[in-house]
């Protein structure tokens, strides 16, 4: 190898690095803020429904800025992109620090989401660029752990902050290492790209937003405001009128912004089903199981984000393995036997009574997180693995986007699910309840007991049917993943010598 040679792969790990460094903090930063919420509703003097729109929004501006991230990483250089991104991320967190009123609050995070958004398909982009599809496997494995570890430590570390200091110090223990990374990459990354010459298509920016951002918003409000609000259906209409003009505008232009045609790639249209379906039922236990933790068993936030820790760290330090394992024996036997383990702890963890002990949770919870680690990344890679190199970052773009949707819908239908049982539960309980006392007369504190009781005893049947449902939904992916083939992009694919036949 020669000094040249060996230089550009060093320069090539070195911009892996920094953009590694800058997604951790962008994504554990995303993940920091949840287990805050109750204390900055207190400290602002602000409803629920107000303060979620810190979550709300945040997913909102990723759900219209990531169909952009295909039509910028091809104009753009991988440098000027990182460094407009990790500005934005750091001056939204700088603002979020001090702010003392919630409007400032909210548009700081909106900042910060801007800057979010880019990095993460802008980091998928450059290891799709970086290795060749035999060593892929590996290279995602990497960004893998990046993006499971900061949601590991995220909740225990938030929960940890809260108890000790104030709500700000979130962003006061973030703003450093952003700008560290900030001033990192401008003196180290290099990277230098010819000026293309394309323009972003207004009209398909304005329909991409109202299609994605009313579908993101329909759907994470379900939960709280109720399938009959005039906000939830209207915006999931809306939603849904743009998304189809946005399609149809999409697969009539020369250079869309958003290039709808790699569904054609069998493969990734595989991929990118079963990581819908799979991110549906991935959000069942991180919904679910702090529902049940913290107000079905009353366990404290903390130490709901201690249960949670070990399964997620597994997940991160997984990753990188199941990456190996990914260039060795493919997408299919991984992916099986993973969502098979998926399958089979969902269905026991709708199995939930008063009884279950911390320790059957954790293991439960963790063995779950060890088969969404066996195929996760595996299934993303090999639907990418299969586009031509020219179609990456629209692969990512898709991936990503199609993530931010799936997680707001599986949000939405379980929780909505895990409501309506709960309700139906409460009823016929206190049905129950009422025809037994009816020769007794109960005092107002034992019928504000038995109301308490049947309320916990419905939420419990709530989740458990929540997680029962999530079992079928993890089963319809595990029954895909049994059509995974190995994918090669067209252009890659190994040559085969053709055998001159006998004369």
């Amino acid at each position: 190898m020669s000094t040249a040679q060996i230089n550009e792969k060093k320069g090539s790990y070195g911009i892996l690095a920094i953009l590694m460094v800058g997604a951790f903090i962008s994504i554990l930063n995303s993940t920091l803020l949840n287990i805050a919420l109750p204390s900055i509703q207190i400290d602002l003097g602000i409803e629920t429904s107000t303060v979620q729109w810190l979550t709300t929004g945040y997913m909102l501006v990723n759900g219209i800025m990531i169909p952009t991230t295909a039509f910028l990483i091809k104009k753009y250089s991988v440098r000027n992109l990182f460094l407009t991104a990790m500005l934005l991320f750091s001056i939204g967190t700088i603002v979020a620090g001090v702010a003392h009123v919630f409007p400032l609050l909210l548009s700081a995070r909106m900042v910060q989401a801007a800057g979010s958004a880019i990095m993460m398909p802008l980091l998928m982009n450059v290891l799709l660029t970086s290795f060749p599809v035999e060593k892929r496997g590996s290279a995602m494995g990497l960004f893998g752990l990046v993006m499971m570890f900061a949601p590991a430590i995220g909740p225990t570390l938030s929960g940890w902050i809260i108890e000790h200091y104030d709500w700000r110090m979130l962003f006061h223990f973030i703003t450093p290492l952003a700008l560290l990374v900030l001033i990192f990459g401008f003196f180290k990354l290099k990277d230098h790209k010819e000026k293309v010459d394309i323009k972003i298509d207004k009209l398909s920016v304005i329909l991409s937003s109202l299609g994605f951002g009313g579908l993101l918003y329909g759907f994470s409000s379900a939960g709280s405001k109720g399938w009959d609000s005039p906000w939830v259906y209207g915006t999931l209409i809306v939603g849904a009128i743009s998304l189809i003009l946005f399609i149809s505008r999409q697969l009539k232009m020369d250079t869309p912004m958003l290039e709808f045609k790699i569904f054609k790639h069998p493969m990734f249209a595989l991929s990118a089903t079963i990581s819908i379906v799979l991110n549906m039922a991935m959000f069942s236990g991180m919904i679910l199981i702090p529902m049940y933790t913290q107000t079905v068993r009353g366990i404290s936030p903390f130490d709901s984000g201690l249960l949670m820790l070990p399964g997620a760290l597994l997940m991160a330090l997984m990753s990188p393995v199941t990456g190996k394992l990914f260039d060795k024996f493919g997408a299919r036997i991984l992916a099986s036997i993973g969502l098979l383990i998926t399958v089979v702890t969902t269905y026991l963890l709708s199995k939930l009574s008063m009884e279950t002990t911390y320790t059957e949770i954790v293991i439960l919870f963790s063995v779950r997180s060890f088969g969404m680690s066996m195929s996760m990344m595996p299934i993303m890679t090999n639907g990418l693995n299969s586009l031509p190199a020219r179609m990456n970052p629209h692969g990512t773009a898709m991936n990503n986007t199609l993530n931010q949707i799936s997680g707001a819908i599986g949000t939405a239908l379980l929780v909505t699910v895990m409501s309506n049982r709960a309700a139906s539960t409460a009823e016929d309980l206190m049905t129950k309840a009422m025809s037994k006392l009816t020769r007794s007369q109960p005092t107002a504190e034992m019928m504000g007991q038995m109301k308490a009781q049947i309320g916990m005893q419905a939420m419990l049947d709530g989740i458990n049917f929540s997680f029962f449902v999530s079992t079928f939904i993890a089963g319809v992916a595990l029954i895909l993943a049994l059509f995974i083939k190995r994918a090669w992009p067209a252009e890659e694919k190994p040559a085969v010598k053709k055998i001159k036949p006998l004369k």
